[in-house]
């Protein structure tokens, strides 16, 4: 029968009726956390894998897609980012990220599951170093209850959290993206996940995220990405801010004149990401027309 007899797959559920298996190699964390299931896999196509209630949360392979779209796009527009809170980003790549940048002073992530930290500091080391950085203080707390707190304090908002439903559903309702919002200093820019709009148990999310965050931002646009762990490989971005626009202010000679090293990003794909598919556009439409 040879080595086929131990194969072992992991299958997370995209929808009720489509699945996404990868073979893995080992097991190598398994534990439930005071908010969520954490499981770490080792496989060969993707490497190791950070699995959160049965989704992929990010992969070896393709985590510098997500973490470079996150940080580059609202970078290569605001001119002057020192303060900036990451939301979720348990997991340090965003920060690791950031810390390419000399001028941000402070990167605040707040991360309410220890566990996850932790986790990802053993079996991620690479991704996690982000939190070396004596720029980075990571605060074991709600999202949604920090930002009450806060009020014209950061230049930029990423919200690195994975789900609009379970523990971290309040960071996906109206009063998040108010107090978002008020958190941003006058010129100040929110990124976030905005999932997968293509099956249509997604859709409603994706719609009901767009709607709110166009209510309470003047400038309101969303991008994509191409990550293969993700459902359908296809994930989206929002960019919400209250004076920059994504293109009319992008500032791509002085990003490249940076050199900081991409895998994903470039000043040509920044331009790529906002031309969305039809399909998206007149869902987006429908959102911003509804009173």
């Amino acid at each position: 029968m040879g080595d086929n007899s131990l194969d072992i797959w992991f299958s997370q559920m995209d929808t009720d009726h489509v699945k996404t298996s990868v073979r893995v190699d080992k097991h190598l964390f398994s534990q439930e956390s005071e908010y969520q299931r954490i499981d770490v896999f080792k496989s060969k196509e993707f490497g190791k894998m950070i699995v959160l209630d049965g989704e992929i949360v990010f992969s070896e392979a393709d985590e510098f897609i997500y973490n470079e779209m996150v940080v580059h796009v609202p970078m290569a527009v605001h001119p002057n980012v020192k303060n900036v809170l990451v939301i979720g980003g348990g997991d340090g790549g965003v920060a690791r990220v950031l810390t390419d940048y000399p001028e941000i002073e402070v990167i605040d992530v707040v991360e309410p599951d220890e566990m996850f930290v932790e986790v990802s500091r053993n079996f991620f080391p690479e991704t996690a170093k982000g939190f070396d950085d004596p720029r980075v203080t990571i605060k074991n707390m709600d999202g949604l209850r920090y930002l009450r707190r806060c009020e014209g304090k950061y230049d930029l908002i990423i919200n690195d959290s994975t789900d609009p439903f379970g523990h971290t559903e309040g960071l996906f309702t109206k009063e998040f993206y108010g107090s978002c919002y008020r958190a941003l200093k006058e010129d100040g820019i929110m990124v976030y996940q905005h999932g997968s709009p293509f099956y249509d148990e997604d859709e409603q999310a994706f719609r009901s995220m767009h709607r709110k965050v166009y209510k309470c931002f003047p400038i309101s646009r969303v991008y994509q990405a191409s990550i293969p762990t993700c459902p359908a490989g296809y994930w989206m971005f929002g960019f919400a801010s209250k004076k920059y626009h994504p293109l009319k202010d992008f500032r791509p000679d002085e990003w490249k004149a940076r050199n900081i090293k991409t895998w994903y990003y470039t000043t040509n794909l920044h331009r790529g990401a906002f031309m969305l598919p039809k399909y998206v556009e007149e869902l987006l439409e429908e959102e911003e027309k509804r009173k």
